[in-house]
């Protein structure tokens, strides 16, 4: 990391150490570090904006100096080497070699210097994969130059982990032409390391005011427009336009505050004002004693998925379009009798696949359960395409997470076997092949020698003979870019064998079946985040003596089970309690959110006021929420009872209303009546509003109900015709009826779910 001197020095043409230090930190802080335990896994991820770009990644553990990790372009320069494997092989697997065609096999290379805890700041490689040293030096002496790569490392764990590991960056150069003077030869290939990657890296130091750029590499020219001098000095914001999201700019500044990583997607803008999505990674850097001395920030231009995208529908609509130019050619084919029989078995096959996919597509987004999409998979699959199925599902690191199996005779224990040996399927077997190269493989044929090398274990082996297996065809399930799994299908000894046909068909139902199962993933991740929102927004009332309690909460949102209604019960300092319901304009997760900040300044607004009338804290409440920008519009309701002196004397309540429906009383008899001498603007719309207070005595026996609209409103009804028969409703429950019931009662009329429904029942003892 640079000092804080080279930090303010750092000039507009970087020379490479800069380049490489910050491609280098940039990548070290990649590594995702779980805050609970502290520890760096081996299997540790890069972020989304380093999975695709031309940078090959290493992680190596230093205690054994065995390379743990190898992205794409890694894996690429290797090959599919099986790791863990110690750093001497992984370079000769690649091919590296000094630049006098030496192998790096030494201590003196830099992948070992790196395995023994030394950072490198840059060092230039050959890379000449699959030759011998002596065909090297030939080459080199008939002035055929290799490829160059530049290498540098860093270690990433902190003195006294658990576990320490390092990485290493190398970075693609073309050769510079061989000079006399070597050090002329190295700086040559130092000013190429600078432009041998189009990913944008950025530094800020923290400790200036406005934490400012300190330093960007050119590729940050070429994709925004400003140039070094324009950029450095300034805060980054200056990217930002007037359709950039506050949520990620919001998430921008929370990670920062909090020296954490992260990683979003965002509109910018280039200087010349045109606009370009920007999936941006930044990652705090600290010195050896722990201080925060930089952010580095990783950016990428993803305009370019649009495209993509857009490229993939034309090719879609152009194999539709050819589809039905074969539909009319077979048409008119059939018109000549030489040709009518074959025209009309191609016509049937055809439309048998049509049809197969069309009943998939229905039948695969019918449901959001994945164990019933695997099963209807499995279905499809059997006995049309094959004797039987067998479906391995894989997590993002590539571990068995889930199997299902189907035969068209049943044998639910030989497929249970099959099961336990998916969960380590060793890398031979045709569908790990197919989950590790994303790709189909067609045994077409299959040995018994085969299937003995495919299978180590002879109860699973003798399993999978029982259930017949002359011919296998496994294709990999891919939706997204991301491997979901692998469909393994397999003909019996009865003559069937699959051929280049079934591999299509085969290969387009498990893109529809992949499609499928990650939006199942999707809904389910969206689901789980909804519920945990919606648990930490609405929380189990407490109890508190002298009052028993219920509530009861409905979203109107079809996506996911929070909206913008809250209610609230708060204990008091000085012994009185606060009882609170409110409405955040919406009914979505944006909504909830604002609803859980405000339903917070409320609460920290009523805790600390030192003057506890209902109306001066909502007043309060407006001023914070307009002044933080919490939330656009919103209603409350908020009271404050306060517990009688003596046993069996009323409470006292004091009621503040902001644009909220009014409070209901029902009373020790069973009457309901209308708290409504409260009245007020709603939150939002003028910060210096005035609210009344009323009091009132409240008996022993009452129940104080507070509601939210959406259990009054009615398409086509007034909202006070609404109020009243939710009265009737109350005082039709039996006269000794708890909270529990009223709330039950509340809620029996016919809700339209247009909007969120929020309801707290007090009673008072």
């Amino acid at each position: 990391m640079p000092s804080e001197r080279d930090r303010r020095e750092i000039p507009a043409a970087p020379d490479l150490d800069h380049q490489a230090g910050a491609a280098l930190t940039a990548a070290s802080a990649a590594a995702t570090i779980d805050a609970a335990t502290g520890a760096v896994g081996a299997h540790a991820t890069l972020p989304g904006v380093l999975s695709d770009v031309p940078v090959a990644v290493l992680v190596i553990d230093q205690k054994n100096s065995a390379v743990t990790y190898a992205n794409t372009a890694a894996v690429e320069l290797a090959g599919n080497v099986a790791l863990p494997v110690d750093v001497d092989t992984w370079g000769a697997a690649a091919g590296l070699t000094d630049l006098g065609g030496a192998p790096l096999a030494s201590s003196s290379g830099p992948l070992s210097t790196v395995a023994q805890g030394r950072p490198v700041a840059g060092e230039a490689v050959r890379l000449a994969p699959g030759r011998s040293t002596e065909q090297r030096r030939a080459d080199a002496d008939d002035g055929r130059n290799d490829q160059l790569l530049w290498v540098t490392g860093f270690p990433l764990s902190q003195a006294g982990s658990d576990q320490q590991l390092a990485l290493v960056v190398f970075l693609q150069l073309e050769p510079a032409e061989q000079a006399a003077d070597p050090e002329a030869y190295l700086q040559a290939l130092r000013e190429r390391a600078v432009l041998a990657t189009d990913i944008t890296f950025t530094i800020t130091d923290p400790r200036e005011p406005g934490n400012p750029l300190v330093w960007v590499n050119p590729s940050f020219t070429r994709v925004t427009g400003y140039e070094h001098d324009e950029a450095v000095g300034r805060n980054c914001r200056f990217l930002q336009g007037p359709k950039t999201d506050p949520a990620a700019v919001d998430g921008i500044r929370a990670a920062i505050a909090d020296r954490r990583t992260h990683t979003t997607t965002l509109l910018n803008y280039r200087k010349d004002g045109t606009a370009f999505w920007n999936q941006l990674s930044i990652s705090p850097v600290f010195d050896g004693a722990g201080t925060l001395v930089s952010f580095v920030g990783v950016q990428t231009d993803v305009t370019e998925r649009v495209r993509v995208e857009a490229e993939r529908e034309a090719a879609f609509a152009a194999e539709q379009s050819a589809r039905q130019e074969a539909e009319l050619a077979r048409s008119i084919a059939e018109q000549a009798r030489s040709d009518a029989e074959q025209a009309q078995v191609d016509a049937e096959q055809a439309q048998g696949r049509l049809a197969l996919m069309a009943e998939a597509t229905s039948a695969l987004i019918a449901t959001l359960d994945m164990d019933e999409l695997l099963d209807r998979l499995a279905a499809l699959c059997v006995p049309r395409l094959a004797d039987w199925v067998f479906l391995t599902l894989v997590d993002e690191y590539g571990e068995v997470r889930g199997t299902t199996g189907r035969h068209r005779d049943g044998r639910p224990e030989d497929l249970g076997r099959i099961a336990v040996h998916a969960r380590h399927l060793p890398p031979r077997s045709p569908s790990r092949r197919s989950i590790a190269g994303s790709r189909s493989v067609l045994l077409a044929d299959l040995t018994r020698e085969q299937v003995h090398e495919i299978i180590d274990d002879p109860e699973v082996e003798a399993a999978f003979l029982r259930l017949g297996g002359a011919s296998v065809l496994t294709v990999p399930m891919v939706a997204r870019r991301r491997t979901l799994g692998a469909m393994a299908l397999v003909m019996g000894t009865g003559g069937r064998r699959f051929g280049r046909d079934e591999v299509e068909l085969a290969e387009d139902l498990a893109a529809r079946a992949a499609l499928a199962m990650d939006n199942v993933r999707l809904y389910q991740q969206e689901h789980t985040v909804a519920e945990t929102l919606q648990r930490s927004l609405l929380p189990e009332l407490p109890e508190i003596p002298g009052l028993e309690t219920a509530a009861h909460y409905v979203s109107a949102s079809t996506a996911a089970d929070v909206g913008g209604d809250f209610y609230d019960l708060l204990p008091l300092p000085d012994g009185s309690v606060g009882i609170a319901v409110g409405d955040v304009v919406g009914h979505d997760v944006a909504a909830a959110a604002a609803m859980g900040h405000l339903r917070g300044v409320l609460r920290a607004v009523v805790w600390e006021a030192e003057d506890r009338d209902p109306g001066v804290a909502l007043a309060r409440v407006d001023r914070l929420v307009q002044g933080l920008q919490v939330a656009s519009l919103a209603t409350i309701v908020y009271a404050r009872a306060v517990p009688p002196e003596t046993p069996g004397a009323p409470w006292r309540l004091h009621v503040a209303n902001a644009g909220h429906p009014p409070m209901l009383l029902r009373m020790p008899s069973g009457g309901v009546r209308l708290v409504d001498g409260a009245t007020g603007l709603l939150v939002g719309v003028d910060a210096g509003t005035h609210r009344e207070t009323i009091s009132l005595d409240v008996p022993v026996g009452s129940t104080l109900v507070a509601y939210t609209d959406g259990l009054i409103e009615r398409s086509g009804q007034d909202m006070d015709q609404g109020i009243h028969e939710l009265c009737e409703r109350l005082a039709a429950a039996p006269v000794d009826a708890p909270p529990r019931d009223l709330c039950d009662a509340a809620v029996a009329g016919a809700l339209d779910h247009r909007d969120d429904v929020a309801l707290i029942a007090v009673r008072f003892g």
